[in-house]
């Protein structure tokens, strides 16, 4: 194998970005990967473990960990924390009050781990097609985002259903992780 050919590897490994995409149960979170990947959305049941996808994003790959967000599963999110260049944190922004607050603890509680230290934060305001969502503004109070220090974040307001906003919350999401990772 010729240096070109090891460069080239080399080169293209540093061009990977890893995301992580959480958030509570029924938030979204596969429907928008799934429609980020241009698959059928038809028919999505909960996930009970993680998927797994790699997607061109213009000079980038990524490679997308979608995490189930029962509770039952969300003691696992830890084992998925290494390496995690962004977080996506999805939010139901027409779900209940009681559950609302507990997104917001959850994600509070996710920024404080050491291995999520400086990943680039994206919350899509999910489900913006529903009458009752909260806009993104009311979201980012909601949540307390202004709270939120070491991490850089972005409210994006989106609808998985029609695809609106997802494509540019993952446009700001590997901007941000680029400015920070990639000088050239």
């Amino acid at each position: 194998m010729g240096l070109a050919t090891i460069l080239k590897k080399v080169k293209a490994k540093e061009r990977e970005i890893r995301l992580l995409i959480l958030g509570l149960d029924n938030a979204g979170k596969t429907t928008i990967l799934k429609r980020l990947c241009d698959e059928d959305i038809s028919t999505i049941s909960p996930t009970l473990g993680f998927n797994i996808k790699s997607l061109q994003h213009g000079a980038y790959l990524l490679n997308c960990w979608d995490v189930g967000g029962q509770t039952s599963l969300r003691s696992y999110w830890r084992n998925y924390f290494e390496a995690t260049d962004g977080l996506v944190w999805v939010v139901d922004s027409a779900d209940r009050p009681d559950r609302l607050e507990q997104c917001r603890k959850e994600l509070h509680a996710l920024l404080q781990e050491e291995r999520l230290a400086g990943a680039s934060l994206l919350i899509l305001a999910n489900k913006q097609d529903v009458p009752t969502a909260l806009s993104s503004e009311q979201l980012a109070t909601f949540l307390h985002l202004d709270d939120i220090q070491g991490h850089h974040w972005q409210v994006m307001a989106c609808s998985a259903v029609t695809g609106a906003g997802c494509a540019e919350g993952i446009d700001w999401v590997v901007d941000d992780i680029a400015s920070r990772i990639y000088i050239y």
